[in-house]
């Protein structure tokens, strides 16, 4: 796949702020899913300026841990949440529930080896859209692993 223009792209980040102000306003309740992946927000230091940058991402749960694929749709471009969590691991996410959004900071750690392996056939398995978006990119997608530095709520 050929990577996005940049109106492409514009339009998407429009989409992507109008979900997180909607996700935030509803406590997660909307939008819930994207694709029929559960989404959370994920907030990372922009490895260049420095600033907050929030993005909905689908997610899967692997114990107490969040796991997030970064496909990018397919694109052949790294997604830019990932490249901020490899410069700074540590982010924050919300995550809609039944009380409203709960706010958690974490620590990014990709995948590698067979735990690689085990979470992209739990993922896939679960969403076989990640499959089609393999598909269409030549470049090794990541899984990443956010692991909760706070105590989860009960």
């Amino acid at each position: 796949m050929a990577r996005r223009s940049r109106l492409f792209n514009r339009v998407i980040r429009h989409i992507c702020d109008r979900q997180v102000r909607s996700y935030r306003k509803t406590g997660g309740r909307r939008p819930a899913t994207m694709r029929g992946i559960p989404v959370l927000l994920l907030t990372t230091r922009g490895r260049r300026t420095g600033l907050p940058r929030t993005r909905p991402v689908g997610y899967g749960r692997d114990g107490r841990r969040f796991v997030v694929i970064a496909s990018n749709g397919g694109d052949d471009a790294t997604p830019a949440w990932w490249l901020n969590l490899r410069d700074d691991p540590v982010a924050e996410i919300e995550v809609g529930g039944d009380g409203g959004l709960t706010v958690l900071t974490v620590r990014a750690v990709e995948a590698t080896g067979e735990e690689y392996d085990r979470l992209w056939r739990t993922m896939s398995r679960r969403h076989p859209v990640y499959e089609k978006y393999k598909e269409m990119t030549r470049r090794r997608i990541p899984v990443v692993v956010l692991e909760p530095l706070d105590a989860l709520p009960t």
